[in-house]
């Protein structure tokens, strides 16, 4: 790998994932500039491509593409494996002399059992670095539970704070989880890879949702290991715990707004309600007063809203005083905002089967690395052909019998292309 490259140029990554956590950080290295291998398993690949929505024309209604899979995998070239037959693991261990990364997101001892642990893959390159992504982490009581994001909320003492005091936890209608973990990967792979700069050492690193959620924890685990049982972190509705006040308040219109108020900020805040007796009321002059009462101080703050005729009146009295503030957007709204467009937080992206649509972006820009702008994600098996000629040195002949054996596949549409082009494969496969 040239120094002379730019970011991730150079590097290549096989990416063993599915879902999103695993997905999400190979989808980063590849964004910035990696060449990343998708190992898909036989016979349907990553099971995200059941996810989201696929095409509506009928000629690619069967095809292996959908918007989840294109979200999550896009700058890839997928290859496709079926890991059930000894040449399957047998082709990662080809490969593996060549390769600079290799990501895995299985459940701890599959890669194992399939002869690809680190410690046979180092051997077969000692500068490699390989990264595994799971529920809990290779070691531990808990390490060799499956799971998804949810999960790893719950285990990490994440759900039980979130929701209303009388009900139930609430679940998380995002994979907030598995993205962090899938940034937490891929920055622990930069490092691994600017360690191997500097030594000439590949190394094996990990990442686990459960250790990504606790650590979101900002302020509570000090204290309830100071505490004991005296500290016990309650679910508090749409107020934080912590008062402040801080919350989703009821505007008059009927949206909602975000408000944080830091201890510092209180006087701005009784100042733009122009209600200077808050600020004399026992019930609200300190900081632990306002957290204690923050039931009957979020009452009076939305009467408060209630008053303004909508809430972009509401939230521009509060910016006069300089009070973070936010309107609580729904994804619709959110999706069409002019600074989320301008920067490409939501980007639009083209493919042949589905057409045009909005995928997140990158949440990192770089000065000296353009953003990709032209996107697209391969089709079930798409560069089987192409991985093993150029990195494998493979014939015509022996990709053939790979298919025979069933252990390539590939997406039906690609046989199609190929015979409209005039170009009859050797072996159909799907």
């Amino acid at each position: 790998m040239s120094t002379a490259l730019p970011m991730l140029s150079g590097y290549r990554v096989l990416d063993i994932t599915q879902f999103v956590a695993g997905p999400t950080c190979t989808r980063i290295l590849a964004e910035l500039g990696a060449e990343v291998i998708k190992v898909e398993m036989a016979p349907a690949g990553d099971r995200g491509r059941f996810s989201g929505d696929k095409p509506r024309t009928p000629e690619y209604q069967q095809s292996s593409q959908s918007t989840y899979y294109f979200q999550h995998n896009h700058s890839k070239k997928s290859l496709a494996l079926n890991f059930k037959h000894p040449r399957g693991p047998e082709l990662i261990r080809s490969m593996i002399p060549k390769v600079d990364v290799l990501v895995e997101n299985f459940t701890p001892g599959v890669m194992e059992r399939l002869g690809l642990s680190y410690a046979v893959l180092s051997r077969l390159n000692p500068k490699l670095v390989m990264c595994s992504i799971s529920l809990a982490g290779q070691s531990g009581p808990l390490s060799r539970k499956p799971g998804f994001d949810y999960m790893g909320a719950a285990y990490a003492g994440v759900t039980a704070l979130i929701g209303e005091p009388d009900r139930a936890p609430v679940q998380l209608p995002i994979t907030l989880g598995d993205g962090s973990t899938g940034l937490a990967a891929a920055m622990a792979i930069g490092f691994a890879l600017l360690h191997r700069e500097r030594t000439g050492e590949g190394q094996y690193v990990e990442t686990s949702l459960v250790d990504t959620y606790f650590h979101m924890h900002e302020v509570n685990v000090p204290k309830l290991a100071l505490r004991g049982a005296t500290f016990a972190p309650q679910r508090r509705g749409s107020l934080h715990p912590d008062g402040g006040p801080t919350g989703v308040f009821r505007a008059g219109d009927g949206g909602f707004i975000s408000i944080m108020v830091m201890p510092h900020q209180w006087p701005q805040l009784v100042r733009a309600m122009d209600m200077p007796e808050l600020a004399q009321d026992p019930r609200f002059s300190t900081p632990r007063a306002r957290r204690d009462n923050n039931v009957s101080l979020g009452a009076i703050i939305e009467r408060w809203l209630g008053g303004f005729p909508s809430r972009e009146a509401a939230i521009e009295a509060l910016e006069k005083h300089r009070i973070p503030c936010a309107p609580v957007l729904t994804l619709a709204e959110a999706m069409a905002h002019p600074h989320l467009r301008e920067r490409r937080t939501v980007r639009r992206v083209s493919d042949p089967a589905i057409g045009d649509f909005d995928i997140p972006g990158l949440p990192a820009r770089f000065s000296r690395w353009p953003e990709r702008t032209e996107l697209a994600a391969d089709l079930l098996g798409e560069h089987n052909e192409a991985i093993l000629k150029g990195l494998l040195d493979y014939s015509d002949a022996d990709i053939a019998t790979l298919y025979r054996d069933e252990v390539l596949v590939r997406d039906r549409l690609l046989d199609d292309r190929e015979r409209t082009r005039g170009a009859q494969p050797e072996v159909g496969a799907g």
